[in-house]
């Protein structure tokens, strides 16, 4: 009876925290969640812009995934291009997160391939990915199902598996930088937005916690097989004013990731870009190379900066998100 009343209380608990994200939506003029949360068959409408929107499809153990494709135009026959892996957050659909972040915009200006995975309404009610249950093996099993499916992109379509990066928003930034640390030598670079830690919470009791930034992060593994492990680099993207998922997140993931590099702090830089948010950045290095840099954005709460106006989890006044994680995961590709 404990454990039941327990759940029963954290599940309110949940369902509080995404009645604030919806709060802070409506707040900043965005749609309300209620919106947000239609299901994935009403949202069939291609986002806006030119290029191949495809949908596809990945079986395994953990049971199935469905996704989204976004293929620039004019792809020429032999050539292989980089793939972006883009995972939503919680009341999102790869249209959804498409729009609001406009990567498909930047893919086709650079030329790249984005993929959109979608998280089963029957896994999470809220479209969440359970990033947190690593207890009970939900969240390893949804990683290896969005690996499959980067194997099957790459595959079927003319994509460079070298060149491959993920990146994510909340509980999609948690997962992307999770997958990064089950599966590194997969990835190039994982931009984690307004995220949480591999090794913070382990189960749906200590999620909540982890969202407050209230539970510790524990160190990321250094070795695997007895061989040293490799992260790819690590974005991490914050703002100081998210009451949803605490900043302190971000500062965990980005010390986590300098820990198991050997890498040490540089001197933080202030940025400012025209009328948008201020942010400071800090890069941690290791004998030059760059193994992970944290970005905190003032003013911006619980949404993609610099995302389209009018769309929920999107703040058109933050700094351009997308183009500074493209921008980042070229600079892996290319070093």
């Amino acid at each position: 009876m404990k454990k039941r009343a327990s759940t029963s209380l954290w599940a309110k608990s949940f369902t509080r925290g995404v009645a604030a994200m919806t709060r802070m939506a409506r707040a900043s003029g965005k749609r309300s969640l209620g919106r947000a949360l239609k299901p994935l068959t009403a949202r069939r409408t291609a986002p806006p812009g030119a290029g191949s929107w495809l949908a596809g499809v990945v079986m395994g153990a953990g049971g199935a995934l469905r996704y989204r494709l976004y293929r620039p135009p004019g792809v020429k026959a032999g050539e292989a291009l980089p793939l972006l892996v883009m995972l939503h957050g919680c009341g999102q659909d790869a249209v959804a997160f498409a729009c609001a972040t406009r990567m498909n915009r930047v893919a086709m200006r650079e030329r790249f391939l984005v993929l959109y995975p979608e998280q089963d309404r029957l896994a999470n009610p809220q479209g969440c990915w359970n990033w947190f249950d690593t207890g009970g093996g939900r969240a390893q099993a949804e990683v290896d199902l969005m690996v499959r499916a980067v194997d099957q992109v790459c595959a079927r379509h003319p994509v460079d598996p070298q060149r491959v990066a993920l990146a994510g928003l909340s509980a999609g930034g948690s997962m992307a930088a999770l997958a990064a640390t089950r599966h590194p030598e997969r990835f190039k670079a994982v931009a984690m937005h307004s995220g949480i830690p591999p090794g913070t919470a382990h189960s749906t009791l200590t999620a909540l916690g982890a969202m407050r930034g209230q539970r510790a992060t524990a160190p990321l593994p250094i070795l695997h097989g007895g061989v040293a492990l490799h992260l790819p680099a690590l974005l991490a993207i914050h703002g100081d004013a998210d009451t949803t998922v605490s900043p302190a997140n971000a500062q965990a993931a980005a010390l986590a990731w300098a820990r198991a590099g050997g890498a040490a702090a540089g001197p933080t830089r202030q940025v400012r870009r025209g009328k948008r948010y201020p942010l400071t950045v800090t890069d941690f290095k290791h004998r030059g190379h760059l193994v992970a840099s944290l970005v905190l954005v003032a003013g911006l709460g619980h949404a993609w900066s610099g995302g389209a106006p009018s769309q929920p989890y999107s703040d058109a006044q933050g700094p351009d998100a997308s183009r500074m994680v493209w921008a980042f995961a070229a600079r892996q590709f290319r070093a």
